[in-house]
C-alpha cells in the first residue's frame, strides 16, 4: 500500500509564493514520476508539473515561469514552488505519483487559495 500526504497550502495573497511538499510512504520500489494536479472550483482536475524519476519536467502552459517542480527520489518527495500567485492559482493542489509496473496513486489534496 501506498500513502501521499500533501503539506504546504494555505491563504496567500496574490504575488506571493507557497511551496507544496507531497510525502509518499509504503511499498515504493521504483516512482516514475511525480506530480501535481489542481481542481479549481467549477473545473475539472488538471496537470499543473510533473517529472520523471530522471528529472524531466512538464508544465500546464497556465503556471510556466512561476511555479516549479522538484522531487528528492531518495526521500519520495515531490516539491512544488509557486511563485506569483494569483486568484485564478486557486484550487484544491492533489498529488500524484506513479510507481513503475503498479501504476498511480494520489493524495487526497490541499487547499490553496489566493486573494486580497
Amino acid at each position: 500500500q501506498v500513502q501521499l500526504v500533501e503539506s504546504g497550502g494555505g491563504l496567500v495573497q496574490p504575488g506571493g509564493s507557497l511551496r507544496l511538499s507531497c510525502a509518499a510512504s509504503g511499498s515504493i520500489f521504483s516512482i516514475s514520476a511525480m506530480g501535481w494536479y489542481r481542481q479549481a472550483p467549477g473545473k475539472q482536475r488538471q496537470l499543473v508539473a510533473t517529472i520523471t524519476r530522471g528529472g524531466l519536467t512538464k508544465y500546464a502552459d497556465s503556471v510556466k515561469g512561476r511555479f516549479t517542480i522538484s522531487r528528492d527520489n531518495a526521500n519520495n518527495t515531490v516539491y512544488l514552488q509557486m511563485n506569483s500567485l494569483q486568484p485564478e492559482d486557486t484550487a484544491v493542489y492533489l498529488c500524484t505519483i506513479t510507481i513503475m509496473t503498479r501504476g498511480d496513486y494520489w493524495g487526497k489534496g490541499t487547499l490553496v487559495t489566493v486573494s486580497s
